[in-house]
């Protein structure tokens, strides 16, 4: 009887209902891994391409020497994105001032709302996913109940049928039945620790993304990126915090 019980003889037991749930948590689980595992190298490559960014763009000697940076490499991550838009819309609205609705205002203005859409824009780039991510996490474990209860119904119909109700009959069919309970809480486990973590991860970057956008605007605001002193000698660009 002992060889019997298991996983095995669960899914040769289980019927069509049984088998859509089953096959439901794998999707679920295939998704979840799939989006965890992308979604981490995605934010550990950008880590380092933003370190190596921030380092580049606070010593370099104008804004004019990032721009020509970023023309020659395309901006692959936030920071960089943020600096190349924030550079193109300031230098447009001095070109060309307001001639549509959308570039109305004095050219601070027409700069913040540019920082503000590019922000927008990588925030739901960020969050892409983590809806998915969220759904596993709370349906997971409610498949897999459904799935136990409609076990144990079959299990205990088998039983009364057989008039066999003793401990060594119903002991077997409820063990196999519970293992929907443990495949739901095995999907939905790793997907809600993926999705603290990566919200976590994203509310670091998006804080970090906010500061460095005080610091462009008033670097392009205030001309010192023209990075002259008089002197002839040229001074990198450095964060506002650093200035006072």
């Amino acid at each position: 009887m002992q060889a019997q019980i298991g996983f095995a003889h669960f899914l040769a037991q289980t019927d069509a209902v049984g088998g859509t749930l089953l096959a439901f948590l794998l999707l679920m689980s295939v998704a979840s891994w799939y989006l965890i595992v992308t979604k981490a190298l995605a934010l550990w490559l950008e880590w380092r391409r933003t370190a190596a960014f921030l380092e580049i763009f606070w010593n370099a000697p104008s804004v004019g020497a990032v721009q020509r940076r970023l023309e020659d490499r395309h901006p692959d991550e936030p920071f960089s994105h943020l600096a190349w838009h924030a550079i193109v819309a300031s230098q447009h609205h001095q070109r060309h001032g307001a001639n549509r609705l959308n570039q109305a205002g004095s050219p601070s203005e027409f700069l913040t709302r540019a920082i503000r859409r590019v922000i927008d824009e990588d925030t739901a780039r960020l969050e892409s996913g983590l809806t998915l991510l969220a759904s596993v996490g709370s349906t997971a474990p409610f498949i897999g109940l459904f799935g136990t209860v409609w076990g144990v119904y079959h299990a205990l119909v088998a039983i009364g049928l057989s008039g066999q109700g003793t401990l060594d009959k119903v002991a077997g069919p409820v063990g196999e039945a519970l293992i929907m309970t443990a495949l739901g809480l095995a999907v939905a486990i790793p997907a809600v620790l993926a999705y603290n973590a990566f919200v976590r991860s994203n509310r670091l970057v998006l804080a970090r993304l906010d500061a460095f956008a005080h610091d462009l605007f008033a670097v392009l605001t205030t001309g010192s990126h023209l990075g002259d002193t008089g002197t002839g000698a040229v001074v990198p660009l450095k964060p506002a915090a650093l200035k006072a």
